[in-house]
């Protein structure tokens, strides 16, 4: 399994356009189909964590936007 987004969105890319092609065997297929599911959800719990991240910034009492501290939900 890839280890970064980038990866990951990369090998799923490829595995798209390997299984476009439609000239693999079935099981050949299934097994892509498979590591693209994986790939898929991995990305999908990567840009969930980034959404998380994105929204803890928030504004201030005077309006102005202030970082706020993210904590990884094993980490509490």
């Amino acid at each position: 399994m890839a280890e970064k987004f980038e990866d990951a969105m990369k090998k799923l890319e490829e595995i798209v356009g390997r299984m476009e092609k439609g000239d693999m065997p079935l099981n050949e297929s299934l097994k892509l189909f498979e590591e693209g599911v994986k790939l898929t959800r991995f990305c999908s719990q990567e840009l969930q964590k980034a959404e998380k991240k994105v929204e803890l910034l928030t504004r201030n009492i005077e309006g102005k936007l202030v970082a706020v501290p993210f904590e990884e939900e094993n980490e509490k």
